[in-house]
């Protein structure tokens, strides 16, 4: 599992790589429609698809002459779960925090008369 989210990871540090996965957000596409919003060539897009496919994130199937690009859809829950492993934790609303802390430090308390080594 730890080999694959590397290479899941790793093909999403790119953002070329990324935006091709959010096109195939919308439909399959051919590898020529794919290449078309890039300033790269042809052969630079085949590279990141064949980097998206080794990760699992896509697959590519032959239709005719035609290379066809698809998103699989379940790549990604591998990564999902172990991120989601880190959400586990509530985030720390730092505002209360400093609420708290002001109404704890300026808060009258009954023993402020006494020494502190005294208990009542």
């Amino acid at each position: 599992m730890a080999q694959n989210l590397d290479m899941v990871f790793s093909a999403l540090a790119d953002p070329t790589r990324r935006a091709i996965l959010s096109m195939l957000l919308e439909d399959d596409m051919a590898v020529t429609d794919v290449a078309t919003p890039f300033q790269i060539s042809l052969a630079a897009i085949s590279k990141h698809l064949g980097i998206l496919a080794e990760a699992g994130l896509i697959s590519r199937e032959k239709r005719g002459r035609v290379i066809w690009c698809k998103l699989e859809p379940d790549a990604l829950r591998a990564a999902s779960v172990w991120m989601g492993s880190f959400g586990q934790f509530e985030p720390v609303d730092l505002d209360a925090f400093e609420r708290f802390l002001e109404d704890e430090f300026n808060a009258p308390t009954e023993d402020a008369d006494q020494d502190p080594g005294v208990s009542a």
